[in-house]
């Protein structure tokens, strides 16, 4: 079986409040776009096999792989059978848009349909929630407004379908831990979820990403990306996630490769 676990974008980043465990509550809509790794799943008979190309992380072990663990959740819980997965990486690592995170999500459900498990949409929920925060979204895959850890969903209406969607990943590898410990917690003024239901031209204003002033006074070749975005005549423009990926939205197809000649650069029409 081949499955294609595609990215997702933030439109937004609140960061609300800090929980008594530790960790963060925020509001954000996660988006999804085409962006996508390759992932295949058979079952293998006897013993689990892991094998991967692409782009690969420097002295990672296979097992520290979210596809490994997904599998192994899936063994624990409900006895999956071994399976052999190969995965290419295109997503990049560390960029914000959730590679990861989807890889993991995809494995579950790939496992679930190979091997007629039969888990209902809430125990896919349940089962990715315990890989990562943001990995449940990838179940329902559609664009959300998402809070508690951005785990907790409610589907919106947002089509950007008459939209060019360019990301910019600039290698910058990003500490997601360091970058919330230097963001203050702090109630939006106005509703992402209301927000976003205006013209996109009014978003520069209103839709923030509340890590952009700790990455760009860290790292300011991401706000270089951004206004460079702007100037290219992006409607919107905005880090996704922690970074430090950067995305633009523009009405006409754009030409930015020229322009990031080192960079990832990802171009789709939405």
């Amino acid at each position: 079986m081949i499955v294609f676990p595609n990215a997702k974008i933030n439109i937004g980043l609140n960061i609300v409040g800090k929980r008594t465990d530790g960790f963060h509550d925020i509001e954000t809509i996660f988006y999804p776009i085409g962006l996508s790794d390759i992932l295949e799943i058979n079952n293998s008979g006897n013993d689990f096999e892991f094998s991967n190309t692409g782009i690969i992380v420097e002295n990672g072990e296979k097992k520290q792989n979210l596809c490994y663990k997904a599998y192994n959740l899936l063994k624990e819980n409900i006895s999956a059978n071994p399976v052999h997965i190969h995965l290419h990486k295109i997503i990049p690592f560390g960029s914000g848009l959730g590679g990861g995170s989807s890889d993991a999500s995809f494995t579950i459900k790939a496992i679930n349909t190979l091997q007629n498990k039969n888990l209902k949409t809430l125990q896919l929920l349940n089962y990715t929630s315990k890989i990562g925060s943001d990995c449940p979204f990838f179940i329902i895959n559609k664009p959300v407004f998402a809070t508690g850890t951005g785990n907790v969903f409610e589907e919106i209406i947002l089509n950007l379908e008459s939209y060019f969607l360019v990301v910019i990943y600039p290698g910058i590898h990003v500490n997601t831990a360091k970058a919330y410990s230097n963001c203050v917690p702090q109630k939006p003024i106005h509703c992402l979820k209301d927000i976003i239901q205006e013209p996109v031209k009014t978003w520069k204003n209103l839709v923030k990403n509340d890590f952009e002033d700790f990455m760009f006074k860290e790292f300011p070749e991401i706000e270089r990306i951004k206004l460079k975005l702007y100037s290219l005549g992006a409607e919107y423009a905005s880090m996704s996630g922690s970074g430090s990926s950067v995305f633009g939205l523009f009405k006409k197809e754009a030409d930015v490769k020229n322009h990031f000649p080192n960079y990832f650069v990802w171009n789709e029409k939405l």
